[in-house]
């Protein structure tokens, strides 16, 4: 016997695949809000501004930054992890939030199920500098020096957990020496710390740090990089000078877990097309960093790597929040 219900089960069917493409086509329809969860002016806000701006232009609609800084940036994605999955929140994060996982027992989200990846905008290595006092030239130089005086010489960072951080212990952890971590509130007090001698080295992106090695307020040591960057040619990566260690920190926009697939790939798409303009690659590339513009499956492999990386680091070197 016919099942009564039979027509109306396929008629929703039908409806259901139908709506798929009209929201492709209709997305999005209003603004985005992109959230980012540190304070104006850093490398993950300027980042985020500048692919809003350009992506606003591409899809018609307005892209907005929100700063929600906080708690290492948990306050600000837990709130986009807790948004409504409708591909109009987005979190912007770097590569702390992959840290995090590991870092924090009791992280209110997983840092990779809890969302859709849209894109890995960009990728930044980090410089390695030092107080003008520090009697070292280059990284070989560093290094003889904190094995001659183990636990003497002090580094900072932004904070615990912070790619400047987990990339000086893995320097550490590489080359068999022992310095004394000093976690700041930010990289603007650190670097003060560094130029005044509070501490004698600090890692973090070229973007905040070659204006004051141009200034002569501190000097460089080495880049954390494969290859030497375009904004600065001149000075030589770590490995060059014997230290062969390299680590960086990148910019991602991730959705809500549940994001509609649509949405995600059209941005992903959006992202690709406008990281490929060369004024845009320009802007990006003078900070000292890369654009990338990848798709979601790409950064979702990216960010999974990311986390299984720095949780072999924190792990080998007990690192812990205070």
């Amino acid at each position: 016997m016919r099942h009564p219900s039979l027509p109306a089960a396929i008629l929703a069917t039908l409806c259901l695949f139908a709506a798929i493409p009209l929201f492709a086509q209709n997305y999005p329809s209003r603004p985005i809000r992109v959230v980012v969860p540190y304070p104006p002016g850093g490398i993950t806000d300027v980042t985020t501004r500048i692919i809003a701006q350009e992506l606003s232009k591409s899809i018609q609609q307005n892209v907005l930054v929100d700063n929600r800084p906080g708690a290492n940036s948990i306050l600000g994605v837990e709130i986009v992890s807790k948004a409504n999955p409708d591909g109009y929140t987005l979190a912007s994060v770097i590569a702390a939030h992959a840290a995090n996982q590991t870092l924090y027992p009791k992280l209110p989200y997983d840092a990779v199920k809890s969302f859709a990846t849209v894109s890995l905008l960009a990728t930044a290595p980090l410089i390695v500098c030092a107080n003008n006092n520090l009697p070292a030239k280059d990284a070989r130089e560093l290094i003889a020096l904190a094995k001659a005086k183990p636990g003497t010489l002090s580094f900072g960072s932004s904070g615990i957990g912070a790619a400047a951080h987990l990339t000086t212990e893995l320097l550490m952890l590489t080359m068999g020496v022992k310095m004394t971590h000093v976690p700041y509130k930010g990289t603007a007090p650190a670097l003060q710390g560094l130029m005044t001698g509070e501490i004698q080295l600090m890692m973090d992106t070229p973007s905040s740090m070659l204006p004051h090695v141009r200034s002569g307020r501190i000097k460089v040591l080495g880049m954390a990089s494969e290859k030497r960057i375009a904004a600065a040619p001149d000075i030589p990566t770590l490995t060059e000078t014997g230290v062969p260690v390299t680590g960086g920190t990148w910019v991602g926009w991730l959705a809500p877990a549940g994001a509609p697939k649509a949405a995600v790939e059209r941005l992903g798409r959006e992202i690709g097309a406008v990281l490929q303009r060369q004024e845009v690659r320009d802007r990006l590339t003078q900070m000292g960093t890369d654009p990338v513009g990848s798709t979601p499956a790409e950064f979702a492999k990216f960010l999974d790597e990311e986390v299984a990386k720095w949780a072999k680091v924190i792990r080998a070197a007990n690192v812990k929040v205070e």
